[in-house]
C-alpha cells in the first residue's frame, strides 16, 4: 500500500508517461501531415501573462517568453491530473478503460478551457480534421497516464 509521498510520485510518473505520450501523437501527425506547431500554446502563454500582468518584454524576446508559457502551463496540468489519478486510484472502482476516459476528458479540458475561457478558441467553429486533431493527443495522454497508474499500483 502507497502512502502520500508514494502517490505523489507514482502521480508524477504517469503524468509524465502522459505527457510524453501526447507529445508523441502530436509530433507524429505534425510529421505525417508536414502541419505547423500550434500557435495555442504561445497564444495562451502571451493570454496568461497579460491577465497576470507579467512583463515578457520586447519583441522576439516577448515572443520566446509566451512561447514557453503556455506549454509549462500544459506540462504543469498534466503532472496535476497523474497526481490525481494516482490518488483517487488508492480507492479501486472504476476500471482502467474508464480512468482513461475521465484523464483523456481533463487533459482536453485542462488544455481548451483557459483558451476557451480567454476567448482564444471555440470548439464549436472546429472542424473535424481539428477535432480528430485536437483528440488524438489527449486519449493518448489519457491512456498512458491510465496506464502507469495501473501499472504501478
Amino acid at each position: 500500500m502507497l502512502g502520500p509521498i508514494g502517490r505523489l510520485s507514482q502521480g508524477i510518473a504517469a503524468g509524465c508517461t502522459g505527457i510524453v505520450a501526447l507529445e508523441i501523437v502530436s509530433y507524429l501527425d505534425q510529421y505525417r501531415r508536414a502541419r505547423p506547431a500550434s500557435e495555442s500554446p504561445a497564444r495562451l502563454g502571451r493570454a496568461l501573462a497579460d491577465r497576470a500582468e507579467i512583463d515578457l518584454g520586447e519583441g522576439e524576446a516577448a515572443t520566446n517568453r509566451a512561447s514557453a508559457l503556455g506549454p509549462l502551463f500544459g506540462y504543469s496540468d498534466g503532472l496535476l491530473l497523474g497526481i490525481a489519478a494516482a490518488s483517487l486510484s488508492a480507492t479501486p472502482g472504476r476500471s482502467m478503460p474508464s480512468n482513461a476516459l475521465l484523464l483523456a476528458a481533463g487533459a482536453w479540458l485542462g488544455s481548451n478551457g483557459p483558451l476557451m475561457a480567454l476567448g482564444l478558441t471555440d470548439p464549436r467553429t472546429w472542424t473535424r480534421q481539428e477535432w480528430v486533431t485536437d483528440l488524438v493527443p489527449h486519449a493518448a495522454y489519457g491512456l498512458a497516464t491510465a496506464a502507469a497508474v495501473a501499472l504501478t499500483r
